[in-house]
């Protein structure tokens, strides 16, 4: 329950813009509607739901999220130019509050790629943040690379966009340079020296460059600013950006030295993190703060004990403050249709009959080959649920031969389009063997850039979930897939890569944006 009496802090969540800038994480249609909704189910102010002018492929996403929002803002980005912003525009003039975001790179550095001088970008800001006013009355001003901008030229851009039309103002650390008191002091002089500052809202996009982004964008709100930029799981280039379930769960722990609401329902938070970090490919490290596996976990005696005695002597906020319902190992091979439904609503999943019946199936052979079923399980599980990028392809059958002694090699059987294809490779280990068979019967160039393998619970049948990353041609797929022996799961998550490759090749076009001087914060 919020308090009339504090103020409210607008969280801008960017993960679909510049979360899916970080290498790799390119995100498919479905996806990025699937976690719009769920971002606007949280609660979140504003989504970012993409670049429109980027791609054909941004332009339809952007549209379709800003038809289907039903309560959050939805915002396009667009470079300080007429086209951009009138394409950014027809893509979010769908949504019930639509919101076009322009930027220009303000710092001494930045002014060098388009070779403006000052008067002369300052006339560039005026007349697209006007521009984009005369369509939008909701608009939102970058000065990229803020944070390394002579301050007597950020207070002058800031002045003219504002005069211009602009309602928010976004300070942008782009390189993650900036620290907590330079961060709350640049707010404070822009409010201080700005004429107009008080009559619009000052955002605040900080990237993790130096591992102080959540710290960072605090201090900005402790100064002055009344809206984050910031990503689930801290998702973006390089070291990522805010994390949305620090500043959100910061703000809600903390409320006694930091009187500031947010209408995020953080009970929430678990589930999305989960989601992201299944479409996006990036694992969530065990050691996260909030959504990280070993965030509530106690092996230390001392903390054990102190736990059993008091959660509060180790726990500063419950597990379900976040959604994070504790592990019952309940499910099993005897375990029900009803049953395996109820715990997937428990842990975020609302399925319909004929998912249910294909989940139910797999589940049904997990449960053979496990004793005991957590909810990581069934996590990864579904994860793996069926896919309509992955048909084309499908794994049959497939033996491996591996030791210290002699070659390692693999058998394996694809159905490819319907067909039967079979063939026998041998390779450095198991999994290498497993990678040159599918290669040998589904001819391609791609080049393998991640294969990363994570056990889903402790002990020696505990499901691996591999994560397999391609590029070929500037497209980039990420498939993954779980499965008690991580020699199968391996060779189906490359398998999942590739059908995702051959959907790409027959749309055409390339996973890399179509303009540059993207990044807007």
């Amino acid at each position: 329950m919020t308090d009339p009496k504090q103020d409210r802090v607008l969280i801008f969540d960017t993960t679909l813009r510049d979360g899916e800038q970080s290498p790799g994480a390119t995100m498919t249609h479905a996806e990025k509607l699937e976690i719009a909704q769920l971002l606007d189910e949280m609660g979140v102010d504003v989504i970012e739901a993409g670049f429109p002018i980027a791609s054909e492929g941004d332009f339809a996403a952007v549209s379709e999220i800003a038809r289907q929002a039903k309560t959050a803002q939805i915002c396009g980005l667009a470079r300080a130019q007429f086209g951009d912003i009138d394409r950014c525009w027809e893509a979010v003039k769908h949504a019930v509050n639509p919101r076009i975001h322009t930027f220009i790179g303000t710092s001494p550095l930045h002014r060098a790629i388009p070779n403006l001088d000052m008067d002369q970008m300052a006339e560039r800001i005026h007349e697209t943040v006007s521009h984009a006013r005369n369509l939008c009355e909701n608009i939102q001003w970058s000065p990229m690379d803020a944070t390394r901008t002579e301050p007597d030229y950020l207070c002058r851009t800031v002045e003219i966009a504002i005069k211009a039309g602009a309602t928010t103002i976004n300070i942008p650390d782009t390189v993650g340079y900036t620290a907590p008191r330079e961060s709350a002091d640049l707010i404070r002089m822009l409010l201080e020296r700005v004429p107009g500052a008080d009559e619009i809202i000052f955002a605040t996009h900080c990237h993790n460059d130096l591992g102080m982004a959540t710290a960072n964008s605090l201090a900005a709100v402790e100064a002055g600013a009344r809206q984050i930029e910031c990503t689930i799981n801290g998702l973006g280039e390089r070291a990522g950006n805010t994390a949305l379930e620090e500043v959100v769960m910061a703000l809600k722990v903390r409320n006694d030295i930091m009187p500031f609401q947010t209408r995020v329902d953080s009970t929430k938070l678990m589930n999305i993190s989960r989601r992201v970090a299944a479409v996006s490919g990036f694992a969530v490290q065990f050691n996260k703060a909030i959504v990280g596996k070993n965030a509530f976990a106690h092996e230390s005696g001392i903390h054990q004990d102190g736990m059993l005695k008091n959660a509060e002597t180790f726990e500063i906020m419950r597990p379900e403050d976040v959604g994070l319902t504790e592990t019952n190992i309940v499910m099993g091979k005897h375990s029900g249709r009803a049953a395996l439904r109820s715990k997937l609503e428990n842990l975020g999943y609302e399925l319909g009959d004929n998912q249910l019946k294909d989940v139910f199936v797999r589940f049904k052979e997990l449960a053979d080959r496990k004793k005991e079923v957590y909810d990581e399980d069934l996590v990864a599980l579904m994860r793996t649920a069926s896919d309509p990028e992955a048909d084309r392809i499908k794994l049959k059958s497939m033996h491996v031969v591996c030791g210290t002694d002699g070659p390692n090699q693999a058998k394996m059987t694809l159905i490819i389009d319907g067909v039967e294809q079979s063939t026998e490779q041998s390779g450095d280990g198991p999994v290498d063997a497993s990678f040159k068979c599918i290669k040998s019967l589904v001819q391609h160039s791609a080049r393998l850039q991640l294969y990363q393998v994570a056990a889903v619970t402790e002990g020696t049948d505990a499901q691996a979930t591999v994560s397999v990353r391609l590029e070929e041609d500037d497209r980039i797929v990420t498939g993954q897939s779980a499965d008690t022996d991580t020699v199968v799961a391996s060779a189906r998550a490359y398998i999942h890569a590739l059908n995702r490759l051959l959907v790409r090749r027959e749309k055409g076009g390339s996973d890399k944006r179509e303009v540059s001087y993207k990044d807007a914060g």
